[in-house]
């Protein structure tokens, strides 16, 4: 290039044209629908948006209105478990963290907001061995007592067991069984089944697996049903607390308490820290881990003398 030519391209700079982003939603209630997609958990959605929807009523103000100081106060205002805090810290967080990512907002207020340490409580929702069988055991109904069988068992979550579809099941070598199960995040994984959680499955399959082959393992009663004949997780949820009464449990009781429980047994059991993140399907071993401290099995209170 002549040293004319640069002296007229210095002189008189090419304009930069400012990049116009598009405006990723028309309102509040659109930007809020776009942040729960994100989530391929039904549960998390479901409590996002709660979260979200009781802090806008009560803020009374628009998001892009809301300063930190109302978010902190909001937050300060909350009563219930540290938990619960820490939910509705989380999920806020969250909402205006994308918001400002897709240009929805020019300031994240929740950049400056700590969400508070959480009491770890898994220990309180641990059931003994005993407990854990007396429960299957004393369930009259097959479906259902294979359904708590496959909960604990196999140590699925509530949505893993009502997405099960006999296709998903496949006998091995040894009378055991897989199977493949569509989990948390968007995951899939192949869980091994005992030979007595085999056994049971195949009682309530019984002649007609060539028919059923897509049909839910585990069926609604209802003639039609949202989830395809499946049962879904209130009745599940239904089931459980029925059979925990029943053999004279605490109230509280769940689905994933099963989900806890063999866990824990599996640990308590020798199985290897690895097999049992695996099995569940957790992302990390340090969550796995967390059923280490649940039961410990010295202390040193044993050395004292009271």
């Amino acid at each position: 290039m002549s040293t004319a030519l640069v002296a007229v391209v210095e002189d008189h700079p090419v304009p930069t044209l400012p990049v116009v982003v598009p405006a990723q939603a028309d309102d509040d209630a659109q930007m809020v629908r776009l942040w729960l997609a994100r989530s391929s958990s039904p549960n998390t959605r479901r409590n996002y948006e709660r979260e979200a929807r009781r802090f806008l009523t009560q803020v009374g103000r628009p998001l892009a209105s809301v300063r930190i100081g109302d978010l902190q106060e909001y937050l300060k205002g909350l009563t219930g478990s540290s938990a619960t805090v820490g939910l509705a810290a989380s999920a806020l967080k969250s909402l205006f963290t994308f918001a400002q990512e897709v240009g929805f907002l020019r300031f994240n207020v929740g950049a400056a907001v700590k969400v508070p340490p959480i009491k770890n409580t898994l220990a309180e929702r641990i059931m003994l061995e005993s407990d854990a069988l007396v429960m299957i055991r004393q369930e009259p109904v097959l479906r259902n007592r294979v359904l708590l069988t496959v909960l604990y068992g196999g140590g699925l979550r509530i949505s893993e067991v009502c997405g099960l579809r006999w296709r998903d099941l496949a006998e091995r070598e040894g009378s055991i069984g897989q199977a493949t199960v569509f989990g948390k995040g968007g995951k899939t994984r192949v869980v091994l089944l005992s030979a007595a959680t085999w056994a049971v499955l195949t009682a309530l399959r019984g002649d007609s697996e060539p028919a059923v082959a897509d049909a839910p393992v585990f069926r609604s009663r209802k003639v039609a049903s949202r989830t395809g004949g499946a049962l879904d997780q209130s009745a599940v949820h239904r089931v459980v607390k029925a059979t925990a009464a029943r053999a004279g449990l605490s109230i509280d009781v769940s689905a994933h308490w099963l989900r806890h429980a063999h866990a824990r047994h599996a640990l308590d059991r020798s199985a290897p820290i690895h097999l049992v993140q695996a099995t569940l399907g957790h992302a990390s071993v340090a969550t796995t881990g967390r059923y280490l401290h649940t039961r410990p099995s010295e202390s040193s209170a044993r050395f004292l003398g009271v």
